[in-house]
């Protein structure tokens, strides 16, 4: 069965035949910035099983200096796809619609998470990134 996700206005919307992988919550500096939040909830995909189904033209991206960006609805402002060179490598957790049939594996970068979040007990968690 197919995953769907959409922005918050509806505009876009997209669909990934496959199943997400990998799913992780990072809590650095800039995720907190780009999600607007103590932490994103992310996953991978495959990029050759995800397509934007509407909206495609709503889409703007940032791009940063090492080719990764995140691609989000002009009109809404929803955090909707991750892009590295060009293609989609995930997906927010926060815009896919039903279950995804997925968990947060990982807690990432919770060495500089802000110091007024707090970390419940019991999850897998790494001081920076989930290779140290």
């Amino acid at each position: 069965m197919a995953i769907t996700g959409e922005c918050f206005c509806g505009d876009i919307k997209y669909q990934i035949d496959g199943k997400l992988k990998d799913a992780r919550s990072c809590h650095c500096s800039r995720c907190r910035k780009a999600f607007n939040s103590q932490a994103s909830a992310y996953a991978l995909v495959n990029s050759q099983e995800f397509s934007w189904l509407s909206g495609q033209g709503q889409l703007t991206s940032y791009i940063g200096q090492h080719g990764f960006g995140l691609q989000f609805c002009k009109k809404c402002g929803s955090t909707l796809a991750g892009v590295f060179n060009g293609d989609v490598h995930g997906v927010t957790l926060g815009c896919v619609n039903g279950d995804p049939d997925i968990e947060i594996g990982k807690h990432i970068y919770v060495g500089s998470k802000a110091s007024w979040e707090v970390m419940p007990e019991g999850v897998v968690q790494f001081q920076q990134g989930a290779s140290e």
